[in-house]
């Protein structure tokens, strides 16, 4: 059964529907675009393109020949300056109006990438997301983040930028490697310690359902997420105030993606990592309770995500955590956990608490 929410108190309006055969609502929304003389812009990766690339873009209709399909290499390093300036170029080599459509046909790097590309040639075009990853359907496609990386670190460059529209279907989770559903399901995980209702308890009694795919069980753990990401919008678009929450884990995941070097490990197993991280500062700081980290690292290995990692030397990673987006003049921006569902954030943690408690997750 499809499902819809309307994020309608954030700088531009957003509509997100998802749940089986979600995607049956391209054909419709593109045919009306197409006929008022609208073109649409589909910026995808190669491996996307062979799996999907077919079924979504004949789903969209006359799209001006294969001149309004950019497709770039999979992977991290295309989520960069270098990459998103080809694709200005492209679109004005092929005439692009400030009223087209750009689509995002992918995972988390093809979103917040097209999506920054959408936000910035001609001062913003309609945007539409359409995650083929899990990681993108409960995270990045929803809430309007987008953006490049730098050399110096994830995220750098960006700007708020909501989706007109976003797609969720569960049945692009198919064709997912292992590796690939594992790192969404750190991002899952996330959210299911930031909510106060039974999210990780389901998770703990659905493994096997999650792990094998259900399309029913995905899509109910996928709308939940996106329900909690969206409170928090709503709340805080522009992450000034709470919306920080949502960082959880993410300091020390930013930093083993920068130290180790982009693409050498997923996103959402460096998110699992962190949260682990985040607890043992929590239980330091916060009085968390020792019993929610361990039962946390149980859960991650039955979801095929590490809990425990050879770690570059402690000082690269700790200067790395120093160039996060989220350092301010008030401290190092960390997100903590007083207990399940009560976050607090903008904390400073120190380079010798943050080292203590990178050795919980050290192989």
């Amino acid at each position: 059964m499809t499902w819809a929410l309307e994020l309608r108190e954030t700088q531009r309006d957003s509509q997100i529907v998802g749940g089986p055969d979600a995607a049956s609502i391209l054909s419709e929304r593109a045919a009306g675009l197409v006929a008022a003389g609208r073109r649409l812009f589909v910026i995808t990766d190669r491996n996307v393109m062979g799996l999907w690339g077919s079924e979504v873009i004949g789903a969209l209709g006359d799209l001006a020949g294969s001149s309004a399909v950019r497709v770039v290499p999979p992977g991290e390093t295309s989520k960069s300056v270098a990459t998103a300036e080809a694709c200005w170029q492209w679109m004005a080599s092929v005439g692009a109006r400030r009223d087209g459509t750009v689509i995002a046909l992918g995972g988390g790097v093809i979103g917040d990438l097209a999506g920054f590309v959408a936000a910035t040639y001609l001062r913003g075009l309609e945007l539409w997301q359409v995650p083929t990853t899990l990681l993108a359907q409960v995270d990045s496609s929803v809430g309007g983040k987008v953006g490049v990386n730098l050399p110096a670190g994830k995220n750098l460059v960006g700007a708020f930028y909501q989706a007109d529209l976003v797609v969720i279907d569960p049945s692009f989770l198919s064709t997912l490697s292992e590796r690939e559903l594992a790192n969404g399901l750190g991002e899952v995980v996330k959210y299911a310690l930031l909510a106060e209702d039974d999210l990780l308890e389901v998770l703990e009694s659905g493994t096997e359902a999650i792990c094998g795919r259900s399309e029913e069980m995905l899509s109910s753990v996928v709308r939940r997420c996106v329900e909690l990401k969206t409170e928090v919008v709503v709340a805080d678009e522009t992450e000034h105030g709470p919306r920080a929450v949502l960082n959880l884990g993410h300091t020390t995941a930013h930093a083993l993606e920068n130290a180790l070097g982009y693409g050498e490990i997923g996103h959402g197993a460096a998110v699992g990592l962190g949260l682990l991280v985040a607890l043992a500062v929590s239980e330091r700081k916060c009085g968390a309770p020792q019993a929610l980290r361990t039962r946390l690292a149980r859960l991650m290995e039955r979801l095929g995500l590490p809990s425990r990692l050879p770690l570059p030397a402690t000082e690269r990673l700790i200067e790395a955590a120093r160039r996060d987006k989220k350092i301010s003049s008030r401290g190092s921006g960390f997100v903590l956990l007083e207990d399940r569902g009560r976050p607090v954030f903008d904390i400073d943690v120190t380079p010798l608490e943050f080292a203590e408690a990178l050795e919980v997750i050290r192989a």
